[in-house]
């Protein structure tokens, strides 16, 4: 079954799909004939996944109109009507079973044919809606994050099986793989029935996309680990205000996402959007049976007579959610869009000096970024937003994060910088209250020159020796001062991870190093400090390059040589 197959059809007066029971291990398809065959179906999971039930239940009630056809060509209008309460009563929770089997009754006036008509064409749109979606939700995460592979967790099956063709959340992920951008994707086991390790495993490895299996109960292990750059999963249900419900165990992984500011996307079409409810607290969640979790393929695994919680579904507050993408639209719950007062003006404060720097052709275009530790919101700092012209900033393009993650408090705000890694390091292990990394000309190709010639894979050191113009770095024998150099390694977290090292064992080090074909990195009580720090170093690299290098006298040999 290719990505746009459908997973469902009508053939010969049956509905025929395949049985997710026997995934992985055996790709069996089911046939229907009956409401009551299609009912047993969807409870008992062999038809899962919203918009699937959805679909399933429309031409179930194609089934009945055609089964309760008298002679004269005429439908048991009543009949059917019942086996549609009947079918709508199978999944409580999935709004799209109710919407799919109301719209086909619509057209129950018109006769049986016109019933099935409008079930066909809802397979057909379902395959487009899909597209559209999968398409925008991609566009969204590749907007949030930086512009590298990524490391996706998702929950439950929401992949072609899910749906008739594409799929919503898994959908997205085919769709990011495709991109080239999907490093590895986290597979919650999705516990009782194992949804997760067994449909959506099966799916990514038919896609070739590579993956994980998480213990359901490691998800959030992960995503403080870091593991995680991005949470995608499918809804049921989502109230007017924006909660969603989803298969149990999404609330947990939204609460985790949160709280370490990974992003945290639905991806839903339209019709799972339920107008009715203002909220989440009118979502019924069905609760099943207690040997989905006493026993586990028939073989019991708990004492007998035990008792079992066992809801299919959880419901995620909105402000959890950073956004929900449908095929119309990218929903963000209501958040405040002001900055508050003493945002603002550290935001401008930040613009302004950012487009200083940019004027000096240190911050060229996008690269480059600033800094300051927020006074009011302990363990937070506002960071210029990635992707941003330098030259034209404004205080809304600032980020907010927190120092102990390098994430954004607001996981669906503007995206920050990779480089916010490296400025987390400098906060956490030093008394900096401000932090600029800017490619300044002379400090990069010194740095470069001298990676280059060392040949460096770690840190190295850059020895500065009696320049008058060191002392504005603020150190107690400013005639000396070791510079360290680090690798410019492509997985920017390394570098962080090197820095905040050898910060915390130099507490004396100087207030700013470099990076090797990446710029230099400097910091300070406040912008004003930090950025007469980087003059202060632009101006000696410039000297010591002038110089040929003889000012750095006794340095290491192989560093010697690359001033040469």
């Amino acid at each position: 079954m290719t990505a746009q197959q459908s997973s469902m059809s009508w053939v010969d007066g049956a509905i025929t799909t395949v049985d997710q029971r026997a995934l992985p291990h055996e790709y069996r398809q089911l046939r229907m004939r009956t409401v009551d065959e299609v009912i047993d179906a969807i409870s008992s999971l062999a038809v899962r996944g919203a918009p699937a039930i959805g679909l399933a239940g429309a031409l179930g009630v194609a089934l009945s109109a055609h089964r309760h056809l008298s002679a004269d060509g005429r439908v048991d209008e009543a009949a059917v009507r019942a086996d549609a309460d009947r079918l709508i009563a199978a999944r409580p929770t999935a709004v799209n079973l109710e919407w799919a089997v109301r719209r086909v009754l619509a057209r129950l006036g018109e006769g049986h044919l016109a019933v099935l008509d409008e079930g066909l064409e809802m397979l057909r749109e379902d395959t487009e809606v899909n597209l559209a979606m999968v398409k925008r939700a991609a566009d969204l995460v590749v907007s949030l994050l930086p512009d590298r592979p990524l490391r996706i967790l998702t929950h439950c099956n929401t992949g072609r099986l899910a749906t008739t063709a594409v799929g919503t959340a898994l959908g997205t992920i085919v769709e990011l793989a495709a991109r080239g951008r999907v490093a590895e994707v986290l597979v919650d086991e999705t516990r009782p029935l194992m949804q997760g390790a067994r449909l959506t495993a099966w799916e990514l490895g038919q896609a070739g996309v590579p993956y994980r299996i998480c213990v359901d109960s490691a998800a959030a292990a992960a995503i403080a680990s870091g593991l995680v750059d991005c949470v995608l999963v499918g809804a049921d249900r989502i109230a007017v205000n924006g909660d969603v419900a989803n298969k149990i165990g999404t609330y947990g992984v939204a609460v985790a996402a949160a709280r370490s500011g990974v992003p945290f996307v639905v991806v839903a079409p339209e019709s799972t959007w339920d107008p009715s409810l203002a909220d989440g607290s009118g979502i019924t969640v069905e609760e099943r049976d207690v040997a989905e979790v006493t026993e586990f393929a028939g073989t019991p695994l708990a004492p007998a007579g035990s008792r079992a919680y066992n809801p299919a579904f959880d419901v995620t507050p909105a402000e959890l959610i950073s956004a929900i993408v449908s095929e119309q639209r990218v929903h963000r719950a209501s958040r405040e869009s002001e900055p508050t007062a003493d945002h603002q003006p550290m935001a401008r404060e930040l613009a302004a000096m950012s487009r200083t720097l940019y004027e000096r052709g240190w911050m060229p275009g996008t690269s480059g970024n600033l800094s300051v530790r927020w006074p009011t919101a302990a363990g937070t700092a506002l960071i210029t937003a990635s992707g941003r012209d330098k030259g034209e900033l404004t205080d809304r393009d600032m980020v907010a994060v927190r120092i102990d993650t390098a994430r954004p408090v607001d996981a669906g705000g503007p995206r920050a910088s990779a480089e916010t890694a490296i400025h987390a390091a400098v906060y956490s292990t030093t008394d900096a209250d401000a932090v600029i990394h800017a490619h300044a000309p002379y400090s990069t190709a010194l740095a470069r020159r001298a990676a280059r010639e060392a040949r460096l894979t770690g840190l190295g050191t850059l020895p500065l020796r009696d320049f008058e113009l060191l002392k504005g770095l603020g150190l107690a024998d400013p005639s000396a001062t070791e510079l360290p150099v680090f690798a410019n390694h492509r997985d920017v977290q390394r570098i962080a991870e090197e820095v905040a090292a050898h910060l915390r064992t130099r507490p004396e080090a100087p207030p700013a190093l470099l990076i090797a074909d990446h710029g230099i990195t400097v910091w300070g009580r406040d912008l004003a400090e930090a950025r007469n720090r980087l003059e202060c170093l632009e101006a000696v690299c410039h000297l010591v390059l002038l110089e040929g290098g003889s000012r750095t006298a006794g340095a290491d040999p192989i560093l010697e040589r690359a001033m040469a």
